[in-house]
Order: C-alpha cells, then structure tokens, then sequence
C-alpha cells in the first residue's frame, strides 16, 4: 500500500519574530561587548526586519560599527550582515559575536536592501510599508570595508525561511 501527502507552510509575523528574536540576541552581544545599539534600537530592528521578511521585502539588512576615512570614505570594521533565504532548515544558535575589536572612531550603523517584488510595488505601496516600520530609514551609499575577512556561520529559520547570517571583521 502506498500514499502521497501534501504539505503546505505559510510564513507568518510570529515565524518571522522567531527568527529575528535571534538576530536581535545578537545586537544585544554586540551591546554587551561593545556598549551600541541600545534596548530601544535592537527592538526597533528586529521588528522591522520581522515584518519586511514576513512580507518578502528583505534582502539584506546589515548591523555594526562604521568609520568615515577622508579618502575612502565609510568603511566597516565590525558587520554583522543579514540575508533573507527562503528552503532553509538549519537553525542554529545565536551568539559568537566577535569580542575584542578595536572599534575606536565608529559609529554604530544599519543598512538595508529591499527585494525586487517591494521595488515592484507602487510608490503608495512602498510608502505605506516604510510608513508602518519601527525604523525611519534615510536613502544612502552602502559602506566600503576595512581590511578584513568574512565568515558566514550561522542560519536562522522557522517555516523554511530565514536569515543567513555572515560577520566581517577587520585583521
């Protein structure tokens, strides 16, 4: 005897707050080594990238400490970066935030991309989703980096979506 079934998963705020509840574990290591962002800032940013990953507008959303160098203008020392996956089953741990950088002249920053089917909304439509986010965003140039090396080493992910998480930091 033999059967098929089939499944089918939706992806609500409550999986995408799970998955962000862990990003936001991360910016509170970052705060406990490094004193930035602050309470406020961290829930403000997960919340904001809980809904924008519910809707499928978030592609990448970036968190850490910036300098501004004359001739290169800003530039990453510590990132923590963010991607949007969709099929992902792993879900690991948050944490393991590197300790110890020098982070001396930085600034704490953010900065995120939306996915192609937000830019295919209609100017209302977008402006009525960033209307209704706990983060204002102002329109700028994504950083350039430091010397450094990249690591991706954690996903996090409910209902076969997520976020890949990758961290820069300088030699």
């Amino acid at each position: 005897m033999s059967g098929t079934y089939t499944t089918s998963r939706t992806f609500t705020i409550t999986h995408a707050r799970y998955v962000t509840s862990k990003v936001a574990a991360d910016l509170r290591q970052l705060q406990l080594f490094y004193g930035q962002p602050n309470d406020e800032q961290i829930d403000a940013y997960a919340e904001e990238a809980a809904l924008l990953l519910r809707d499928g507008y978030l592609e990448r959303v970036d968190y850490g400490f910036r300098r501004q160098d004359p001739q290169k203008g800003a530039q990453w020392l510590l990132l923590l970066r963010y991607t949007a996956r969709n099929g992902v089953l792993d879900d690991d741990h948050s944490g393991r935030i590197p300790p110890g950088v020098d982070l001396s002249g930085t600034t704490f920053w953010s900065y995120l991309t939306y996915t192609a089917p937000f830019f295919a909304l209609s100017d209302a439509e977008r402006n009525r989703v960033k209307a209704a986010l706990p983060v204002q965003r102002n329109t700028g140039r994504e950083a350039g980096f430091v010397y450094g090396t990249w690591s991706g080493d954690r996903t996090y992910s409910s209902a076969g979506q997520g976020v890949a998480r990758s961290v820069f930091k300088p030699l």
